[in-house]
């Protein structure tokens, strides 16, 4: 497939977010993320804002669902979001129930296997209840609080390979990676690139002149764009 840029809308407003997201969508973004404190902070108001905004753009949920399975997707199907997060630490029943309310209701679930034992076996584990995709995930706290006793910081990136050779669905890493370590997921197969947002672009390599922030989103766009077609599910 080709590789597909998603913003993440972490914002707590949605006017912020609509505003993020037009200038997102200008430099070339192809999927749009409520993140998870916009969600929080909006509920389903602001996934309904964001589909009335962009009515043809798929727009993903980032509910981080760990019970009421079927009734969470549903309410973000019927507010305009194309996909749902389930987490694999949710029990076997609760993922069932995401798949089967993303059937019934046509949007995608995305399975996020965040603190698995084994990141690896989650992830499979996933794709075998039926995610249509994988989120491989290293959690914030997670990330900071083994970086502040002295180890270093875990990363995505350290399993990515493994994860994407064990599962036959698109992969995306997400959790503390710097633009250009977002940028190369598609070299480790990974064709889902998550940027956060709200974004600071300090990579060297992507300030443009006048340090105008569309423009240097648009530079990130065309190099991610620019991988051409991924394998997926190919080992």
């Amino acid at each position: 497939m080709k590789p597909i840029v998603q913003i993440s809308l972490d914002l707590t407003n949605i006017d912020e977010a609509l505003e993020t997201a037009a200038l997102a969508m200008r430099a070339g973004v192809d999927w749009l993320e409520a993140g998870t404190p916009l969600i929080l902070a909006e509920g389903l108001h602001g996934v309904r804002k964001l589909r009335e905004a962009f009515p043809n753009v798929p727009i993903v949920a980032d509910l981080k669902t760990m019970d009421g399975g079927y009734l969470e997707a549903e309410m973000m199907a019927k507010a305009g979001a194309t996909h749902v997060v389930v987490m694999a630490r949710a029990h076997a029943e609760t993922i069932k129930c995401v798949v089967q309310a993303g059937r019934d209701f046509g949007v995608k679930v995305m399975g996020d296997n965040m603190v698995c034992p084994d990141m690896v076996e989650g992830a499979k584990w996933l794709e075998d209840l039926g995610c249509d995709y994988i989120i491989h995930h290293t959690g914030y706290d997670e990330r900071r609080g083994i970086a502040a006793q002295g180890h270093r910081m875990p990363s995505p990136l350290d399993q990515l390979r493994e994860v994407v050779q064990a599962v036959s669905v698109p992969v995306q890493a997400v959790g503390g990676l710097t633009l250009e370590q977002a940028i190369r997921c598609p070299e480790y197969g990974a064709p889902l690139v998550v940027l956060g947002a709200p974004l600071t672009i300090d990579a060297d390599a992507f300030k443009t002149a006048d340090g105008d922030l569309e423009s240097s989103l648009r530079l990130i766009c065309e190099k991610i764009h620019a991988y051409g077609d991924v394998a997926v599910g190919v080992h």
